[in-house]
């Protein structure tokens, strides 16, 4: 298989407390993407997008460490994740959020009849999405939609009924860890180039929600802007001190072991996965 073109330097890979995440800027992801579903079947990626949130439930729940640190691409989508690679040293590294990420491929793909499969959310926001984005992207082909609401005795319908309408993009919207767990059990059995867990994107296309303005965006502060807009997501902002205490103290253990080596981080090249699963 031709090896996936970059437009920088040979891409590292950083581990933030046994986590991998791949030093793309947006541009860089959106072009991965994009080539890998022009020349389906040949690469196939599964992404995954990083926060701390997930970072510290991925440590406690093994199902959902197993399915990050298998993705075949890890963006830092959390402004904690990209303060820990800055605290590495790639101060550089800017967020890849999912929202941008994915709009960034169907603004390349969408004239070329890009085939899409929206899964997620609650009866009927997969549909409402489907109605705003063709309107955003002329050109652009949704094959199918399906609401999350299913059970796992179920998955092998869901998975034939994506495969049936042959998609090029998949895009999950089930909520961490279940999107990024059913993500990784059903991607040998998955016909599409690239999958995404896209948490609450749909509900963003379906007008249900909205997006922290641009500012804050640039701020890093959507997080509280979510915050504010559903106050019940408070009680996840407590996880923050604990990562950013353990990224500290597993930085000042990596001192200790090997002084002027990167701290939190192994290095090593990306290139995209030969489809082995199709």
């Amino acid at each position: 298989m031709a090896a996936t073109s970059v437009t920088t330097d040979p891409t590292r890979t950083v581990n933030i407390l046994g986590f991998p995440v791949h030093l793309f800027d947006l541009e860089n992801v959106a072009s991965l993407l994009t080539e890998a579903i022009r020349s389906k079947p040949q690469a196939r990626i599964r992404v995954a997008t990083l926060n701390p949130e997930m970072v510290m439930a991925g440590l406690d729940n093994p199902e959902l460490g197993s399915a990050l640190r298998s993705a075949d691409l890890v963006v830092p989508d959390g402004t904690g994740v990209v303060w820990a690679l800055r605290r590495a040293g790639f101060r550089q590294q800017q967020r890849v959020t999912g929202v941008d990420l994915v709009e960034a491929t169907l603004a390349r793909c969408a004239a070329g009849g890009l085939r899409l499969f929206l899964l997620g959310g609650k009866p009927g926001v997969a549909e409402e999405a489907t109605a705003n984005i063709l309107r955003r992207y002329p050109g652009l082909n949704v094959v199918g939609s399906a609401h999350g609401y299913f059970s796992s005795a179920d998955d092998g319908k869901v998975v034939a009924m994506i495969n049936r309408t042959r998609p090029d993009l998949l895009l999950v919207g089930m909520g961490v860890p279940r999107q990024e767990i059913w993500l990784d059990k059903q991607w040998r059995s998955l016909a599409v180039a690239v999958g995404i867990g896209v948490g609450g994107l749909l509900d963003l296309w379906a007008g249900r929600t909205k997006r922290a303005p641009g500012l804050l965006q640039t701020l890093g502060l959507e997080w509280a802007y979510r915050v504010w807009r559903e106050p019940a997501r408070w009680h996840r902002l407590r996880i923050l001190p604990t990562f950013v205490r353990r990224v500290r103290m597993e930085s000042g253990t990596k001192r200790a072991q090997a002084r002027g080596e990167t701290d939190v981080m192994a290095e090593g090249e990306w290139s995209p996965p030969e489809n082995r699963n199709y």
